[in-house]
């Protein structure tokens, strides 16, 4: 659950302070979008899929997932510099933004050097989407090449004991 911020005002009012994603989704430039299911990343096989990301502004990947259980794993680079990365989840699309629960923070990730990995484990079911942020650039634009899979956790149920 992501923590809420406070700031103080020269009046000594304490106001909410929103988390840096969800401002982004509410006000930031969108450049491109892209809304998979369960079905699809089952077929994405082993290719790559590019995002391109103006500068100033920020893409996302929307997965809809129907049902708890299986991990979402990605890994993703990006050119020609850095990328900004986060995860978001909201129960449906019908929920507002401001109650969507940061998973993993804004964190601006040196894609361009390494292959970044990571996975999810989807607890509940709902729209949980991938932000690149490429907000911070005033100039140059990023592509993310980028793979998704699915993992599906293994249960052991003790029926190889002798």
């Amino acid at each position: 659950i992501a923590a809420e911020l406070h700031s103080e005002d020269p009046e000594g009012v304490t106001t909410p302070v929103q988390d840096a994603e969800i401002c982004l989704l509410k006000s930031g430039e969108l450049t491109a979008s892209s809304h998979f299911t369960l079905g699809e990343i089952s077929a994405f096989g082993d290719g790559t899929r590019e995002l391109f990301i103006k500068s100033s502004c920020y893409s996302i990947i929307l997965i809809t997932m129907s049902s708890a259980g299986p991990n979402v794993c990605w890994t993703f680079t990006s050119e020609p510099k850095s990328i900004s990365f986060s995860v978001v989840y909201r129960e449906n699309a019908n929920t507002p933004l401001e109650q969507a629960k940061v998973l993993i923070p804004l964190t601006r990730c040196n894609a361009h050097r390494e292959t970044m990995q990571g996975e999810l484990k989807v607890r509940n079911p709902g729209e949980y989407t991938l932000i690149f942020d490429n907000s911070f650039s005033r100039f140059i634009s990023k592509k993310v090449l980028y793979r998704l899979s699915l993992d599906k956790p293994v249960v052991y149920d003790g029926t190889d004991l002798p």
